[in-house]
């Protein structure tokens, strides 16, 4: 029999890759939902976890806490594998660009309208302080890095209910939020209503055609190219952004992909970031504790 079809085989590799990469437990049961058979309960989870019993005490314990969580929870867990059941990550050869982008579109109106938190971020296990921990040690990072400041204006693509708009209205001049979802919209606009200098809008998916050139000091996507290369949309986009940055401007892209190969992501950003005119800054760090994201930083030439 291939160790893939017996009966806990992928949970229990699932597990193993979380260990040996430093996930925290909150990531390996994002992974969990996503990659497990859903006919296999959050209970029988926990005891695949525990059954593993290592010799390394610290991997004990954190199986051990895998598998508390899965059973004090067994009810938040199945919704946010619901919610991550919602959105399809393959594309049929056939299907359109267009047709694509729709179906992902219904796909977050979905997701959401299960687990607003869960549908941007399965990690927080729909746990809106759980997402505000993550958010805010983005804005951090962006803080860090120089993307935010007092006169600048900030576009976001993929925008989602709004946590980073919410987290940043205070440390930008101005930030436009965009995404396919319409159900996303308007819970962004319920998060930040109130806040002057955010707006939202939705948008086609395709393009950045609504926006002029130079109109912005920073884009941020967060968790949205991987939808755009599935949709075959991202070297469209990324050229885009080119054209939208104002000289010196970056643009903070937090995972491109959902491939299993850093290096790809890496190569295809550098060769981007050099056929657009950008520096590449970051290449592919993992800055964040909460968040297992991928983070890369260009900027578009003329900046200091």
């Amino acid at each position: 029999m291939n160790i893939a079809s017996q009966p806990g085989a992928i949970a229990r590799r699932l597990l193993e890759d979380c260990m040996t990469d430093g996930l925290s437990v909150d990531n390996a049961l994002a992974r969990l939902a996503v990659y497990t058979d859903k006919t296999t309960s959050a209970v029988q989870l926990a005891d695949i976890a525990l059954d593993m019993r290592p010799s390394h005490a610290p991997r004990r314990c954190w199986l051990e806490e895998v598998a508390t969580m899965l059973r004090g929870k067994a009810d938040t867990f199945d919704k946010v594998r619901r919610a991550a059941a919602c959105v399809s990550h393959d594309r049929p050869d056939s299907e359109p660009t267009a047709m694509t982008v729709k179906r992902l579109a219904g796909s977050f109106d979905r997701a959401a309208a299960i687990s607003p938190a869960a549908s941007v971020q399965l990690s927080s296990l729909g746990d809106e302080h759980r997402l505000s921990t993550t958010t805010a040690e983005i804005a951090a990072w962006l803080e860090q890095q120089g993307f935010l400041g007092a006169h600048k204006h900030i576009l976001d693509i993929g925008c989602g209910i709004g946590r980073l708009e919410h987290a940043l209205g205070t440390h930008a001049g101005y930030v436009v939020g965009i995404d396919i979802s319409s159900r996303m919209i308007e819970i962004a606009r319920r998060r930040c209503a109130g806040l002057a200098n955010v707006e939202f809008h939705l948008t086609s998916g395709l393009d950045l055609g609504d926006f002029a050139d130079a109109s912005f000091d920073g884009v941020l996507a967060l968790d949205s190219f991987p939808y755009l290369v599935l949709a075959g949309v991202a070297e469209r986009h990324f050229i885009e952004i080119a054209r939208v940055l104002r000289r010196g401007g970056m643009a903070a892209i937090l995972n491109y992909s959902y491939r299993t190969s850093p290096s790809i992501d890496s190569g295809d950003i550098s060769r981007l970031s050099h056929a657009c005119g950008m520096d590449l800054v970051v290449d592919g760090e993992m800055p964040f504790g909460s968040w297992d994201g991928m983070a890369f930083l260009v900027r578009r030439d003329g900046g200091t």
